[in-house]
């Protein structure tokens, strides 16, 4: 069991299940207006989804922080969420472009599926890096709580613009709904990983200390 959860934590770990998102994405199904763009689409899809998990365990985590004992353990689960979702938001960014870019023929930054994305992304970063520099767990806690929290219902409550509505679930193919599930489950798989490696490596100076 200790060998498997070392295993889980291991970069050579995240390599593998990378390769395996590639592989399926290039693998994936083509569609009659988006043809093999289609692939890139459903990754997007994956990872943002992703991204939000992320950014919402890192809230739950907060959350823990402040009202639960073992302040410390939820505090490093917090941060370690956190900067998995920052993983997946920064990288989802670009993604998005490459996206708008390939299906709509170019750039469209006032669409608020990506103006507030992007928007989120910046404060995320902002917001990281203050909380490293004042170092302060209960600062570091509220400020993941309300981050996942405002995250959330900002995208929640998004109206788009060329964006289509849940393109996945309105979609009638079966094999494009079993491609974005696989690589839906992958990327979880690769956000699980990182975050255990994010987690251990915060934690390696309590268990020296």
């Amino acid at each position: 069991m200790n060998l498997s959860k070392r295993f889980l934590r291991q970069p050579l770990s995240l390599l593998i299940t990378l390769a395996a998102i590639v592989i399926v994405t290039l693998l994936g199904p083509i569609e009659k207006t988006l043809g093999a763009n289609l692939r890139l689409v459903l990754l997007h899809g994956a990872w943002v989804w992703n991204g939000k998990v992320a950014f919402g365990i890192a809230a739950l985590a907060g959350a823990g922080a402040l009202i639960w004992n073992k302040r410390l353990f939820w505090l490093a689960f917090s941060r370690a969420s956190a900067y998995t979702g920052m993983f997946f938001w920064l990288t989802y960014l670009p993604m998005s472009l490459a996206v708008m870019q390939l299906n709509w023929g170019g750039l469209f930054f006032d669409e608020p599926r990506w103006r507030i994305p992007f928007l989120f992304g910046v404060i995320a970063i902002l917001l990281q890096v203050g909380l490293w520099i004042f170092s302060n767990s209960w600062i570091t806690a509220a400020g993941n709580l309300i981050f996942g929290v405002a995250l959330w219902v900002s995208l929640g409550g998004i109206q788009n613009i060329l964006h289509p509505d849940a393109p996945v679930a309105q979609s009638d193919s079966t094999s494009i709904q079993g491609y974005f599930l696989l690589l839906l489950i992958l990327s979880f798989v690769f956000a699980v990983q990182l975050a255990l490696w994010i987690f251990e490596k915060l934690n390696q100076p309590h268990q020296t200390a």
